[in-house]
C-alpha cells in the first residue's frame, strides 16, 4: 500500500537538504514579508533564524510526546506517529513565527485520533490539557481546518507499526528466535527516538520497522544477519547493498535524539 500512497507520492522525500531548503525557504519568505522595513541587522535581532526555528521545533516535539504519552484514555501508538507525521509536515510549509506550535500541536493530535478512528469527543480531548480548556477547544476546532489544507488533505499515514507486527511473525517463523516478543521494548524505544527526526519524511515504514527490529536484536546480542539475506532480500539480492545501507542509515537516525 505505502509504494502507492500519498505519503510516498507527496510527504516522502530524497534526503536531509531538500528538508531543510523548504524550511529555510519558509523562514526566508516570512522574514522578507514581515521585515520589508528593516535592515539586515533589525532582522537578525527581531526575526527566528531558520536554525532557531529548528531548535523550537524540537522542544515543541518533546512536548507532543509526552502530551501523547500521558493522554487519558491511553493513546494507541500508531495516534501518536500520525501526530508526529502531522506536525512535521506542517512545518515543511509554515513557520513557527506564524503558527504557534503549542496550537498546532493539540490540533495535530486531535486530528491523528479522527483519523486513526480513536474516538475521543472534543471535551474528552482537552481534559487532558491544562488551563483555559474552553479556550482550547476553540483554538483546536478552528485550526482543524487549517490543519488540513496545509497537508493537502492527505491525512492517511502508514506508520510502521504494521510491518513491525509483520517482521516478529516472520521471526518466529523463520529464524531461529524462540521468542521475539522480548525484542519488543527495545523495538518501542527506538521508535520513539525516531519521532525526534525527520525518518518518517525520508524512509519507508518498512525500512524504519527493519531498522527497529535489527537495533532490538542487537540490544538483545540476537544474529539476524541470516534471516535478512536469506528470506527478506533473497528476490532481491541486486539491491541488497541499497536496502541495506537505508537501514543503517535509518539506526543513525533512531539513535541520534
Amino acid at each position: 500500500m505505502f509504494p502507492q500512497s500519498s505519503q510516498k507520492k507527496f510527504w516522502t522525500f530524497s534526503n536531509e537538504q531538500q528538508l531543510n531548503s523548504l524550511r529555510l525557504q519558509q523562514n526566508v519568505t516570512y522574514i522578507n514579508t514581515h521585515g520589508s522595513d528593516m535592515n539586515q541587522e533589525q532582522r537578525d535581532d527581531f526575526f527566528l533564524s531558520s536554525i532557531e526555528e529548528r531548535i523550537l521545533l524540537k522542544q515543541y516535539e518533546l512536548y507532543l510526546n509526552d502530551f501523547c504519552r500521558r493522554f487519558e484514555p491511553p493513546m494507541p501508538k500508531c495516534v501518536v506517529g500520525t501526530a508526529f507525521h502531522y506536525f512535521k509536515r506542517f512545518y515543511l510549509n509554515n513557520t513557527p513565527m506564524d503558527y504557534h506550535p503549542k496550537e498546532i500541536l493539540a490540533t495535530c493530535v486531535y486530528l491523528a485520533c479522527k483519523v486513526e478512528e480513536f474516538n475521543v469527543s472534543i471535551g474528552q480531548f482537552v481534559s487532558n490539557i491544562k488551563g483555559d480548556r474552553n479556550k482550547a477547544m476553540d483554538i483546536i476546532l478552528s485550526n482543524e481546518l487549517l490543519m488540513m489544507q496545509q497537508l493537502n488533505y492527505y491525512l492517511t499515514v502508514h506508520n510502521p507499526y504494521r510491518p513491525i507486527e509483520g517482521f516478529l511473525i516472520d521471526i518466529k517463523t523463520r529464524s531461529g528466535m524462540s521468542n521475539p516478543e522480548r525484542l519488543r521494548p527495545h523495538i518501542d524505544e527506538f521508535i520513539e527516538k525516531t519521532f525526534f527526526t525527520d525518518a518518517c519524511l525520508l524512509y519507508a515504514p518498512s525500512q524504519i520497522a527493519l531498522a527497529a527490529v535489527l537495533h532490538a536484536a542487537s540490544k538483545e546480542q540476537e544474529n539476524l544477519d541470516s534471516y535478512v539475506t536469506e528470506n527478506l532480500f533473497l528476490a532481491a539480492r541486486d539491491k541488497l547493498p541499497v536496502l541495506i545501507e537505508a537501514v543503517r542509515s535509518k539506526l543513525k537516525f533512531g539513535n541520534h535524539k
